[in-house]
């Protein structure tokens, strides 16, 4: 890894506490509309909905507010009452809203690899909302560049390390997710580093093992140290 200029962060779940707080939202949803289902049912149909809509919506709170809605709709045939959406709106207003939580070291870690590497965060979801993470979570001053991606396919790692101007064996990604933070970059000919977190949104599990000469697994965050620097 001698030529890597470029060291990538995710965002959520990387840097900072997400999933959690979507697994409360989605639970908080459940109990509203359990006259109607099973908890397991609704959570089914809400995933669905999810996945059919990220074409259009994307990824982040909104897009899954909106589709809270659109399931509720559902899941009522058509009968959900106007005080019960107020309420699905609101649980996504508080996630709009939640507390940046660190996770362990973030900051001393990217103190210590900042001026050595160029550092960029290299996320999914709502630019708005992600963005507002960033501001709050104080870690802005430490990255070169922010990119907040609508998917995280080959192209759009293509597109980011043009805009960089770096080459693959220039460039490592360090993220939570096989699929969004390993496999397209591997696809690329860049390294990956997958750091796993105790709570992941369905949609980013794959159901093989990862084996690649660029890929390596680490249990905290800080292990990075032993590779980077």
């Amino acid at each position: 890894m001698e030529s890597i200029k470029v060291v990538a962060f995710d965002a959520d779940d990387t840097l900072w506490v997400n999933e959690p707080f979507f697994s409360n939202a989605e639970r908080e949803f459940c109990i509203l509309m359990e006259d109607y289902l099973t908890h397991q049912s609704i959570s089914q149909i809400l995933f669905k909905t999810q996945i059919d809509n990220l074409p259009l919506y994307g990824y982040g709170i909104k897009g899954f507010t909106l589709s809270m809605i659109e399931a509720a709709n559902y899941i009522s045939k058509g009968t959900i009452k106007a005080n019960t959406i107020e309420k699905i709106l609101n649980i996504g207003k508080e996630l709009l809203t939640k507390p940046i939580e660190l996770l362990d070291d973030v900051e001393d870690i990217l103190g210590e690899l900042q001026g050595k590497y160029r550092l960029v965060v290299a996320t999914k979801g709502d630019l708005k909302d992600q963005h507002r993470k960033l501001h709050k979570s104080g870690l802005g001053p430490y990255f070169h560049h922010i990119e907040v991606m609508t998917d995280k396919e080959k192209i759009d790692y293509e597109k980011l390390l043009k805009r960089l101007d770096v080459q693959p064996k220039e460039f490592i990604m360090i993220g939570n997710s096989l699929r969004s933070d390993v496999l397209p970059v591997l696809e690329l000919g860049a390294y990956a580093v997958h750091v796993p977190f105790h709570t992941t949104w369905l949609h980013e599990h794959i159901d093989h093992a990862v084996e690649h000469a660029n890929f390596k697994t680490i249990t905290k965050l800080s292990e990075i140290k032993k590779i980077l620097l």
